[in-house]
């Protein structure tokens, strides 16, 4: 067989070697997708199944597999419902729900978080509580945090900010 046909039967049998794309497939992930409004990774865990984002009035939820709990390092307890829902929009999460934090013996539903430069604000609705930025570069694993391969354990960055009541 000479080059050339070599070459026209290689260019017809090409579109059947490549895996087709369906539309779906260009669709971000949710880590993707909150990155595009200013947050980083780590505000989600690890394991997020799927979302839906309504690009026109910032409506979201984004689901896991099942409920998600864990510890951070500077006592915090968090816990995360299987759907996660509320508003997003640049540098902001409102009307929250889904994620809740124990503080003392309560848990309190985290409401609102706000993304201030280089820091994170997390809201309860009466008291709230900044983290610098780079605590949540890493998404954290239901079960065990940021603790899951039994290494040193990063302890969570605390801002104390006067002007805010902290939790």
């Amino acid at each position: 067989m000479s080059l050339p046909a070599i070459f026209t039967v290689l260019l017809l049998l090409l579109p059947f070697a490549a895996p087709s794309r369906d539309l779906a497939d260009d669709k971000p992930s949710a880590y993707e997708a909150i990155q595009d409004f200013n947050f980083p990774i780590g505000i989600l865990p690890k394991g997020v199944t799927g979302y839906e984002l309504d690009k026109g009035n910032g409506k979201f939820h984004a689901y896991l597999n099942g409920s998600c709990s864990f510890s951070l390092e500077g006592s915090y307890q968090l816990k995360y419902k299987s759907t996660i829902s509320g508003y997003i929009s640049k540098n902001k999460l409102t009307a929250l729900t889904g994620v809740s934090v124990k503080v003392l013996f309560l848990w309190l539903n985290i409401v609102e978080v706000r993304r201030d430069g280089d820091d994170l604000e997390f809201s309860v609705g009466i008291a709230s509580a900044s983290f610098p930025i780079d605590n949540f570069y890493e998404c954290p694993q239901c079960g065990c945090g940021l603790n899951c391969n039994g290494g040193q354990v990063r302890k969570l960055k605390i801002k104390v900010n006067p002007s805010v009541s902290s939790i």
